[in-house]
């Protein structure tokens, strides 16, 4: 391999490496036997505002200053639990400021394979609860009772005499029903002799942590829907941030992320494959609140979460008037076909970016053919069939086109020799020489480009997709992680393959298979391109491996099944007559014949 081959393939495998280091130090580490939530250590708490309430008119976008958190005193009262459930989901609410203290998922199993999701750490912001600003003191105390048709209702009291009664019911029964969607119906009356002005409130989103070891640390963020648009912060954009390369601060450390927005219409906690997702019926948000935070696992592990609320603007009560508000929370896994059916544009939340419609599409194509096939890995070979089918034409021409192109290659190289001192007069000959044969230099390379928009839908799609979790095939126990075989101990520091949190290289067998069949298909391709080229191109199956070893089984799944079907069409194509290279006779032009 010449030097420029060598530089050209060093470059890359740094790129690789250098990655791996920036993730390394960003991902936070997960303990394994954890579900959602570790063992929380104490954290700070947030007050509540006894007499916050919905909201008006949102304020225009502006910067809003932001505060530190300040330390919290341990709550006067005794915290006290009413559970809320249905066949899918237990939801644990607690008098702390009236809302939901944890989210049960009763048929989704955590990172253990044991124990279940839960949504929220107990010691952070009740999810509904209400704050009058989240960077103060403790929450006020809300009284629980159990009403006769099984709903919970908590209230309070203030001195001013204005009640808050704040009711937490699943919907009525209906075809549209999810059983992951609970209700919260506010209601504020002023029982006082004087008007009573509430001031600007927030109400809690929750929490957020990483699910699975290595989950990118951008999968933990808040949401907030504004403009027809999905926005976030995630937990990498709190620590200081400097140029690449010459290490100048570009930003120093940001202790907590506060905003004014314009009419947004949910916020949201979220994860990788999970989220709480808290939707006012009546009003619209006009601040976010974010801040991040630590908590330990029984090991001492540290865990990284954020925690998130949404503001709203304050109100005024005259004596015997009451206020109404309806929220809407979602507290459950990222399932696109349940949030399509979210009156205000949940399925944003799953943050499928520049690829969302080829996402959108090969989510729904996979889900229905899991619904006749009821298995996710035969689904997505039918799925990675259908793609190639399509593309299968295409991919016959460009074949064509590289055959046609490998039997130039004797007159290329002899072009490229005579003119080697003339580059300019090179590359006329050899575009006068693709012309003269009629061939096309980059039909090769039109199928490739077509497939890398469906390559990173379908990565992007995979990240997200909770409908891959635990969803078993052959010997592949989770479709959304990497089907990793054994571990071999004391490996761990093998960049980007290796695991450094857990000291072990895992072997992942389907990314293995993929890197072989990439090799095989390299060995059948024609060869085309000069000699440096060609050497480049043999080091993409390493790169690609790489690339893909630790990420979902389910991508390696894919892409394995594409290239077994490509290398089907490739041998399917040899078969046929070596093309044979023959000059278009000249085409002669033809005068007007003058009269006689």
């Amino acid at each position: 391999m010449d030097r420029q081959a060598w530089i050209a393939v060093t470059l890359c495998v740094l790129g690789l490496i250098g990655w791996q280091v920036y993730m390394t130090k960003t991902a936070l580490p997960v303990a394994a036997r954890s579900p959602m939530v570790a063992a929380a250590s104490p954290a700070p708490e947030n007050s509540a505002a006894p007499n916050s309430s919905p909201a008006a008119t949102p304020a225009d976008i502006t910067a809003s200053p932001v505060a530190s958190p300040a330390p919290v005193a341990t709550p006067s009262f005794a915290e006290k639990f009413e559970v809320l459930a249905n066949p899918d989901i237990e939801l644990r609410l607690t008098n702390r400021g009236g809302g939901i203290s944890e989210a049960r998922m009763l048929h989704q199993a955590g990172a253990d394979g044991k124990t279940d999701v839960v949504l929220n750490a107990p010691n952070r912001l009740p999810i509904g609860s209400f704050l009058e600003q989240p960077s103060a003191a403790s929450f006020r105390e809300f009284t629980p009772t159990r009403l006769p048709d099984g709903s919970v209702q908590f209230e309070r009291v203030t001195p001013e005499g204005v009640t808050v009664r704040k009711h937490f019911f699943f919907p009525p029964p209906t075809a549209a029903k999810d059983n992951f969607v609970v209700e919260m119906e506010v209601e504020i009356r002023n029982g006082g002799a004087a008007a009573y002005k509430g001031p600007d409130y927030f109400v809690g989103l929750g929490s957020s942590v990483p699910i699975h070891l290595r989950d990118l640390p951008t999968y933990t963020r808040m949401v907030w829907f504004v403009g027809g648009k999905a926005r976030s912060t995630d937990v990498t954009q709190f620590a200081a941030q400097h140029y690449p390369l010459v290490g100048i601060e570009r930003r120093s450390e940001q202790k907590v992320f506060q905003e004014k927005v314009s009419g947004a219409e949910w916020g949201a906690m979220s994860n990788q494959f999970f989220t709480s997702i808290v939707t006012p019926m009546d009003g619209k948000i006009s601040e976010v609140w974010a801040i991040p935070f630590e908590i330990t696992d029984a090991d001492g592990a540290p865990l990284k979460g954020i925690e998130g609320a949404i503001g709203f603007a304050g109100f005024e009560l005259q004596p015997g008037q009451s206020l109404t508000q309806h929220f809407q929370i979602y507290a459950g896994p990222k399932l696109y076909a349940r949030l399509t059916k979210l009156p205000h544009d949940e399925a944003a939340i799953m943050n499928f970016g520049l690829w969302r419609p080829v996402s959108q599409t090969l989510l729904n194509f996979m889900n229905l053919l899991h619904s006749w096939v009821k298995s996710y890995g035969l689904a997505i070979i039918l799925l990675t069939a259908c793609v190639k089918g399509v593309l299968w034409p295409l991919q016959n021409k460009a074949n064509k086109s590289m055959r046609r192109m490998s039997a130039l290659s004797p007159k290329m190289q002899a072009l490229k020799e005579k003119y080697k001192d003339d580059p300019t007069k090179m590359n006329t000959e050899v575009m006068k020489l693709y012309k003269e044969h009629g061939v096309n230099p980059v039909g090769g390379c039109l199928p490739m480009m077509i497939q890398i928009p469906i390559f990173f839908g379908l990565f992007t799609m995979l990240g997200q997709a909770a409908e891959l979790r635990n969803a078993s095939f052959l010997w592949i126990h989770d479709l959304s992680q990497p089907d990793t075989l054994f571990m071999i101990p004391g490996l761990g520091w093998i960049p980007i393959l290796g695991n450094p949190i857990t000291g072990s290289l895992p072997v992942n067998l389907l990314p293995i298979m993929m890197g072989a069949s990439n090799v095989w298909l390299m060995r059948m391709t024609p060869n085309t391109g000069d000699a440096m080229q060609r050497r480049v191109m043999m080091f993409m199956p390493l790169i690609f491996l790489v690339f893909c070893y630790n990420f979902a089984a389910a991508l390696a799944l894919y892409y394995t099944t594409q290239n077994l079907f490509t290398i089907l069409q490739l041998w399917q194509n040899k078969r046929q007559p070596a093309p044979v290279l023959t000059t278009p006779a000249p085409t002669v032009k033809r005068g007007k014949k003058g009269k006689s």
